[in-house]
């Protein structure tokens, strides 16, 4: 039977049907649905860890007790993994291990545009990509298989068009393995340096062994096409989407050799290739890693001259670079307005950050929706780096600058966030000693990639009762006498708050606590209302940056079908001119 699924669907399937038991992964757009989709199937074990590097550990544990495994993350969230990815590709593994890393070239919802393809050269490890549903399937499946068969984790890299657009899949059946009996291996696993090095040869012998087998394999494809273009054999090198784009671009106009696998990549296969063209190009996205291969290997191609280094690549730009072809299209002369995303209504983050955009405070800020607070109108952040900075670069941001920075800035940190990398720095802002001032924001679930749970919430990947990590209780724990719980609905004792906490000759911790306004189980109080005698167009209001708000007419209007009740608008009109 076939169904139509999203490439992360079907790359869950492919996990159910290779027999996978343990997989464990941290949410990141765009591989969420990887994990919880695999969820689903009763005959897996599947969980939230609290950040990629637990969950790829919680992975490899359970390869050396002998069943398969797997982990999944998006691009970035492989750095934070990569100190056991990098031990992994010396150990290799019992029963299989695969790892799903989600590339975000455009940069959809990632604040940078790495390509993980480095990763895996740097960590000696295989690294598959498909290019289609059908084959997050079958990929998902046969990286297993090659797992056991070369001893390594193998990484599938896919990517945000890959994971998040459907085409048919064929389902099959399940097909169970037997657990691999656990045998005691200190020279494999026990990685102090003088097994190590005993290793390392191991790791380049498999390699190479790897790369041998890419050269005549299902995965690398060969397409000849006889037709020529402006007189010349065209030939295609690429991989995954790029292929898709390729194909739908070019067509049959031109030859493909296909590479399913990226890392390590065959040599004959690709100069046997490019001996039938007379002109060869490299489409892939985000950095020349084929190109840098085949230049490497004495093969002439063009690429990154033509394509580029950033975004991602189109159909209209390969037809338009290889044959010339542009697409008729009108244009529209008429300015159309800009629709950035905004914090939603009700959004309990949106009090906190106007207290702070009103008090003019530096702000270190961090990973996840609460990150829409730098834009107009609070613009109440000054940066975002990465998973847990906030908390790191405001002590060294206090460190530099001294008592008068401590004075004026904070940081601001979601539950999920802290509990994946924020303590660390929290520790350090209590043993290495600044008066540094720390706003949680505790919205009772993991925001941006869709509600999922995590350790404050008291709920597993499956909705099933687990053991809740009490905020206050663990920042008291690392050091921090001073914790404080707001609740950003009312401003005016938020605002006074954070001026007492900032204060203090000591470091200092405010918990701003309030459920997402979208949870299911959140009752919203009715619409406002606004009194149009006592308005006077003033704009207050607009302020907070509020979708729900807008001014017609010189009046401030609410919209009844996304206003909430939350009442930051009714607190901010001094006219009370906003009401229930």
């Amino acid at each position: 039977m076939k169904k139509l699924m999203l490439g992360n669907e079907a790359f869950a399937r492919g996990l159910y049907e290779a027999g996978c038991k343990v997989v464990s992964s941290y949410p990141g757009t765009p591989s969420t649905e990887v994990t919880e989709a695999a969820a689903k199937y009763e005959e897996i074990y599947a969980e939230w860890a609290p950040n990629e590097k637990v969950a790829m550990e919680v992975a490899l544990g359970a390869s050396i007790a002998g069943v398969r495994s797997f982990c999944g993350m998006k691009h970035v969230g492989l750095n934070v993994a990569a100190d056991p990815l990098y031990t992994a590709g010396y150990t290799g593994v019992t029963g299989g291990m695969v790892i799903c890393v989600a590339d975000d070239p455009g940069m959809h919802s990632s604040q940078n545009e790495q390509d993980s393809r480095h990763h895996a050269v740097a960590s000696k490890t295989m690294m598959i990509e498909p290019s289609d549903s059908a084959e997050c399937k079958e990929y998902a499946k046969t990286a297993f298989d090659l797992s056991e068969r070369f001893d390594v984790p193998v990484i599938v890299r896919m990517s945000t068009r890959v994971s998040h657009s459907q085409s048919a899949v064929e389902l099959c059946d399940r097909v169970e393995r037997e657990t691999i009996k656990y045998e005691k291996n200190i020279a494999k696993y026990v990685m102090m340096p003088g097994n190590a090095i005993r290793r390392h040869p191991i790791v380049e012998d498999r390699m190479t062994a790897i790369a041998q087998y890419g050269e005549d394999c299902p995965l690398n494809t060969v397409e000849m096409n006889e037709k020529k273009v402006n007189g010349e054999r065209i030939g295609i090198i690429t991989a995954g989407i790029c292929y898709q784009y390729a194909k739908e671009a070019l067509g049959d106009k031109v030859s493909y050799l296909k590479l399913g696998i990226v890392n390590p990549m065959p040599v004959k296969l690709i100069q046997d290739f490019v001996a039938k063209c007379d002109k060869v190009y490299v489409i892939e996205e985000l950095d020349d890693v084929i190109e840098a291969h085949c230049k490497k290997n004495g093969v002439n191609v063009k690429g990154k001259e033509l394509f580029g280094w950033l975004g991602e690549i189109s159909q209209t730009k390969i037809r338009d670079k290889i044959l010339g072809v542009q697409p008729e299209f009108d244009t529209f002369e008429d300015a159309v307005p800009v629709r950035p995303p905004v914090m939603c209504a009700g959004c309990p983050h949106r009090g906190l950050f106007y207290c702070l955009s009103k008090l003019k405070l530096t702000v270190s800020g961090d990973i996840g929706c609460y990150t829409l607070g730098a834009t107009a109108p609070l613009c109440a952040m000054d940066s975002t780096i990465c998973m847990g900075a906030s908390i790191s670069a405001l002590h060294g941001f206090n460190k530099a600058l001294g008592p008068e920075a401590e004075k004026k800035t904070v940081a601001v940190i979601g539950d999920s966030t802290f509990m994946h990398s924020g303590m660390t720095g929290l520790v350090n802002i209590a043993y290495n000693a600044t008066n540094s001032t720390v706003i949680i924001l505790d919205n009772s679930i993991t925001g941006m990639t869709g509600h999922q749970q995590n350790p404050t919430t008291g709920k597993n990947l499956k909705g099933d009762p687990a053991a809740a990590v009490n905020l206050e209780e663990l920042c008291h724990a690392i050091g921090i006498k001073s914790v404080r719980v707001v609740d950003p609905y009312h401003m005016a004792e938020t605002e006074a708050v954070i001026k007492e906490e900032l204060a203090k000759e000591e470091p200092s911790v405010i918990i701003s606590r309030r459920p997402c306004a979208l949870l299911k189980y959140v009752k919203h109080n009715p619409p406002l209302k606004v009194t149009e005698d006592k308005c006077v167009g003033c704009k207050q209001c607009l302020k907070i940056g509020c979708p729900a708000i807008s001014i017609h007419n010189g009046k401030c209007v609410i919209d009844h079908t996304q206003c909430v009740g939350c009442g930051i608008c009714k607190e901010m009109c001094r006219l009370n001119a906003i009401g229930d």
